[in-house]
């Protein structure tokens, strides 16, 4: 079974609280959760599977830990490594730049060539535009913990039965 680990960023503690929900089901999998704050790259590049979580702040911009963590990541061979996403944005008060850190995080995973699983349908979504969408789906789990955090659980639940399958976990 593939051992995975979980690196968030999390100013509020929504990114974190999605984090440990990810993780609960996930179970015996789970190698670790860790802040990214507090992750080294060899922390990342020992991983079998990551799953990593970001949330977008101001117009558009990584969460600070992240924002302090991203340069390492040009460091870390990825070839080959499976990668899920999740990001937090507000649908609402910041419509057009939704989920944006998850698409720069996407970007660079793919640059260091991690493979990428875990794309999730737009649908049921309201919002302006997303730097988070590729080929017409979010390039991983997208939630608004502000104006919909009622869509949360069962969001997380669809998602990780997915990346379990596509994990073989």
């Amino acid at each position: 079974m593939a051992r995975v680990r979980i690196f968030y960023g999390s100013t509020t503690g929504n990114t974190e609280e999605v984090a440990s929900m990810i993780a609960d089901q996930l179970g015996d999998a789970v190698e670790y959760v860790r802040d990214i704050s507090s992750a080294s790259v060899e922390d990342l590049a020992g991983a079998e599977t990551l799953i990593l979580g970001v949330s977008t702040w101001d117009d558009g911009q990584l969460q600070q830990d992240w924002e302090r963590f991203f340069p390492q990541l040009d460091g870390i061979d990825l070839e080959g490594k499976p990668v899920a996403l999740f990001g937090l944005g507000n649908s609402y008060g910041f419509s057009g730049q939704y989920c944006d850190a998850m698409g720069i995080l996407y970007r660079k995973i793919v640059q260091c060539c991690g493979n990428v699983v875990g794309f999730w349908p737009r649908d049921g979504y309201a919002f302006k535009t997303s730097g988070a969408i590729v080929d017409g789906r979010f390039c991983g789990l997208a939630l608004d913990q502000e104006n919909e955090g009622d869509k949360t659980a069962g969001r997380v639940t669809g998602w990780v039965g997915q990346v379990r399958g596509e994990l073989g976990l």
